[in-house]
């Protein structure tokens, strides 16, 4: 199984993942400045006015490093749409942004919030020149692995934080972040709201309450279904929805590709469908029009839909989270 939805780093992912158990939870214990618990730098021990902007703190990013960043960044560089979201959820605009997954721009839940900041690159694929001229005083750089390209923004500035560790969901993600900007409390507050919105929605679906959701990318290749612990999974079990018996495996991936010999397991009460690619989109448009699809359950009781997988189909963000609610919501209340 390919977790999530990164390009493909297999190899790499999987021996990342004897770190991943220290994860975002690191970058959450340790928040200590330079002058101890008041985050203020080791001028003001000696009684220097510093100014604000010199104040420093140190905490441990997603593999267990200690990185000492501004205790107030004021110019941050997100490398990927999730790190993007959680700012964005903090009320904090970034001076630089990466294009979203399967994306040349960024993804559209978030455009309205974006407009005016300057693209960097691409998802993990920054281009440095650009990074320079953003000036950023904090880099964050999502589930970045590439050891080359984390010393080079190291050497833009030392404040860069790999804030995903491969296994975290997007709340201990969050928490990280809001720890890494000053916000965890906000962080946590945003968390707590949506969990009891989330409850509130699924005791609200009148005949689809507890229904089974099934929750598929269509890649060029066929159907790749997630399990429990995928970001948008995550959200249909907060609502008290359920996922198909054969869906129903406690894991944060996906499926690898399914052939229509198997096109069954992909059924259930509802049935909500993404892509990634104009190639992916193509071919579930394709499929649509075969028997094997038109006989599922899902499709012939008119419960199939179509999300953004730009949304669906990552790690997820709390934004993304509020979105992803709001399509269950939409589609099992309409009927």
């Amino acid at each position: 199984m390919n977790l999530h939805s990164r390009p493909a780093r297999t190899a790499v992912r999987r021996a990342a993942q004897a770190v991943a158990a220290l994860g975002a939870a690191t970058l959450l214990l340790t928040a200590c400045g330079t002058d101890s618990d008041s985050g203020k730098s080791s001028g003001d021990k000696a009684g220097k006015a510093d100014s604000a902007s010199s104040a420093t703190r140190t905490v441990k990013d997603a593999t267990g490093k200690a990185v000492e960043i501004p205790a107030e960044p004021k110019r941050i560089v997100t490398l990927t749409q999730e790190d993007l979201d959680a700012v964005l959820a903090l009320d904090i605009k970034p001076v630089g942004i990466t294009n979203g997954q399967g994306l040349d721009k960024p993804p559209a839940y978030l455009a309205d919030k974006v407009e005016g900041i300057n693209v960097v690159g691409n998802l993990l694929q920054p281009v440095m020149d650009k990074v320079v001229a953003a000036k950023p005083d904090l880099i964050l750089a999502g589930d970045m692995q590439d050891e080359q390209v984390l010393k080079q923004l190291r050497e833009i500035t030392p404040a860069t934080l790999v804030t995903m560790a491969p296994t975290d969901d997007w709340k201990l993600f969050f928490r990280g972040v809001g720890n890494a900007v000053n916000k965890l409390d906000a962080a946590n507050k945003f968390i707590t709201d949506h969990e009891a919105a989330a409850k509130a929605a699924g005791e609200k679906l009148g005949k689809n309450k507890g229904a089974e959701v099934s929750i598929v990318r269509w890649n060029p290749d066929g159907p790749s279904w997630m399990e429990n612990k995928q970001f948008a999974s995550g959200v249909a079990l907060e609502m008290g929805l359920k996922r198909p018996k054969s869906q129903d495996k406690d894991g944060n991936a996906h499926t690898p590709s399914l052939s229509l010999e198997k096109i069954n397991e992909i059924d259930g009460d509802w049935l909500f469908l993404s892509t990634l690619t104009s190639d992916g989109e193509k071919a579930l448009k394709d499929v649509q029009s075969k028997p094997a699809y038109k006989e599922l359950g899902a499709v012939k009781n008119s419960q199939a839909v179509t999300v953004d997988g730009s949304v669906w189909s990552t790690r997820g963000g709390p934004l993304a989270a509020d979105v992803v609610l709001a399509d269950y919501v939409k589609a099992l209340s309409a009927k």
